[in-house]
């Protein structure tokens, strides 16, 4: 199963970093947030990922042309115009980088890489934010439910979607989230059918406001709720956090 991971954004909310590359591109523990993300993934078996990008996008495709030259020792004989990598610091991966658009939205940048897809079901998370999830009990849940979109829900206190969960899990409504808000999010690491094609219209479809509306009123949006770990990378207080968990050895999405 192909895993879609958006990295097109701005990213302003961290501009520090992000006038310099991409947020997804932004290091923790010397290592993009975005190679964290993969490696997670990863190691549930996911091997396979698009990467939704556009903000300073020829940067992502530099990092994986190059991926050797970060991670491994190499000799170089200059008298030959030869290479020899040492360390051999491969990955099971398969990535394909697409240029999304600089300004398109979360939707459009879904809907342009459908032909990728090959009408697949497909996984989808944020560049930004790093989760101890069971992947695989998530990926089941979503089978069970038999709908078109499943998100994994968190219960924090942040700008992001909000969400009214049924019993069962089926969300009933997905808004924007009010400074009165203390509910439910929407905390990426997401699992959608082909279905999910209908709900997007073009480049300006911001997914996480009339899609998933849509979505939820016709019943076809569940929350796989995630009482553990979540965090996102918004700020530079929230990259110093993560920075501290991964220095000390407690990053709990470390899995590999």
């Amino acid at each position: 199963m192909k895993v879609l991971i958006l990295a097109g954004g701005l990213g302003t909310r961290i501009s520090e970093e992000s006038h310099l590359k991409p947020k997804p591109m932004i290091e923790i523990g010397e290592m993009p947030i975005l190679w964290h993300i993969m490696k997670y993934y990863s190691s549930y078996g996911f091997h396979e990922f698009i990467i939704l990008a556009g903000y300073k996008q020829y940067l992502i495709k530099e990092y994986f042309a190059n991926y050797f030259l970060h991670n491994a020792d190499i000799t170089f004989d200059m008298s030959n115009n030869q290479m020899e990598v040492h360390q051999n610091a491969s990955e099971n991966w398969k990535v394909t980088v697409v240029d999304t658009g600089l300004r398109t939205m979360t939707g459009g940048r879904i809907r342009r890489v459908r032909s990728y897809l090959k009408g697949e079901r497909f996984m989808l998370t944020y560049g930004d934010g790093v989760s101890d999830v069971d992947l695989r009990k998530l990926l089941a849940f979503h089978e069970s439910a038999g709908k078109t979109a499943t998100i994994t829900t968190v219960n924090l206190a942040q700008q992001k979607g909000v969400l009214d969960l049924s019993s069962d899990g089926r969300i009933r409504a997905f808004r924007e989230k009010e400074e009165s808000d203390g509910a439910v999010i929407n905390g990426g690491f997401m699992v959608f059918e082909p279905g999910i094609f209908d709900y997007l219209e073009g480049d300006e479809t911001v997914l996480e406001r009339e899609p998933m509306r849509r979505l939820a009123s016709d019943g076809e949006l569940m929350g796989f709720y995630h009482e553990g770990f979540w965090q996102c990378m918004d700020t530079q207080r929230e990259k110093k956090l993560l920075e501290e968990l991964w220095s000390k050895g407690k990053a709990p999405w470390k899995r590999w």
